[in-house]
């Protein structure tokens, strides 16, 4: 279960960078607002946890931030 957590919250973090960067490039301020600020917060939940985390929890989270960048740039593109 922990794994997960590690793969979602990395997922979840890098979904909203990805979306962010779209939401950038295309000049949507309420899109970069609520993508930055979910970024931010996601972050302090992620900090701890990989940076004392072992090369497998590393792993997983890579994992689960590359997923998440592909996602976050496929809805934000769906959603503009």
């Amino acid at each position: 279960m922990d794994k997960l957590k590690l793969f979602t919250t990395g997922f979840m973090q890098v979904f909203f960078v990805s979306a962010n960067t779209y939401f950038v490039a295309k000049e949507e301020y309420l899109g970069v607002a609520g993508a930055s600020f979910m970024i931010s917060f996601i972050w302090t939940y992620n900090v701890k946890r990989v940076a004392f985390g072992g090369f497998m929890d590393k792993l997983i989270y890579a994992a689960g931030a590359s997923s998440g960048a592909l996602a976050g740039l496929a809805v934000g593109k769906m959603i503009l």
